[in-house]
């Protein structure tokens, strides 16, 4: 059977993050990959210039006609950027009965440009986390989530995470790529403890689609019938691996992707 894979979220323009990274994650990885738009936005290197909402209703046709006919093995969330779409969301995985979520949080992207209306933030907290298998926030969005200060150390990330967990998801890894230090440390937090996924620091200013890459790449790895630590071990090394080719590419003038195929090219 082909493991196939379905990321529900924003278009990005430019072609380094949202459903065109999760795209090129699936691929790179093996997956088939099948997509869900719930935003369209004007977007570069440089940052975005507009967003549109994709009606709720036509997020919900995209979901019946994708789960209707394709076998899914893992669905990832990105980008809901309103209230109502997220509701539709939620009602579709309930329908569709999908257990192998992977939410990431998107609320701002690397330029800073804010992703998420502020009014959404409750349906996300109520209405998807408790249907994750597992969150992946990065510290800022933690913080969001929590209304609490951004976490700059471990003691305090494990600390957010086992708060995340409290709010319905299974399993909750905490990116430490905003923090400092020559290492860049994520936590997975669950029920059964903590698992430090310790990874190098890249001086590198091609670093966006990193949440998006990482987050599909734990999809792939679950539609593949990987255990989640092990997908989640998987898809640090890849997008290690995708951080430190990035340089190897020349794209726009801002913050460049990070290398999808450095396998191949």
């Amino acid at each position: 059977m082909t493991p196939i894979a379905v990321t529900i979220a924003g278009s990005d323009s430019g072609g380094g993050a949202g459903i065109q990274a999760d795209l090129k994650t699936f691929s790179a990885l093996g997956v088939y990959g099948a997509s869900v738009i719930a935003a369209l936005t004007a977007q570069n290197t440089k940052g975005v210039t507009g967003i549109h909402d994709v009606p709720p209703e036509f997020v919900t046709a995209q979901i019946d006609a994708v789960f209707s006919d394709l076998k899914v093995g893992a669905v990832k969330l990105g980008m809901l950027s309103n209230a109502a779409v997220i509701a539709v969301v939620a009602d579709g995985l309930a329908r569709h009965r999908q257990s192998n979520v992977v939410l990431d949080p998107v609320m701002v992207a690397t330029s800073g440009d804010r992703l998420l209306k502020p009014d959404a933030v409750d349906n996300l907290r109520r209405l998807l986390m408790p249907k994750a298998l597992v969150v992946t926030p990065n510290l800022p969005e933690a913080a969001a989530l929590l209304d609490a200060p951004v976490a700059t150390d471990e003691a305090t990330m494990r600390a957010q995470g086992e708060r995340l967990l409290a709010l319905g998801a299974k399993a909750v890894l905490m990116k430490g790529g905003h923090a400092g230090g020559s290492e860049s440390v994520d936590l997975l937090v669950d029920e059964s403890g903590v698992t430090r996924l310790p990874g190098p620091r890249f001086a590198t200013r091609n670093t966006h689609g990193t949440g998006c890459t990482l987050s599909s790449a734990i999809a792939a790895g679950l539609a593949k019938g990987m255990p989640l630590a092990d997908a989640v071990q998987a898809a640090k090394s890849y997008i290690t691996s995708a951080i430190a080719a990035s340089d190897r590419l020349a794209i726009g003038s801002g913050h460049g992707p990070v290398h999808h195929f450095y396998r191949w090219w």
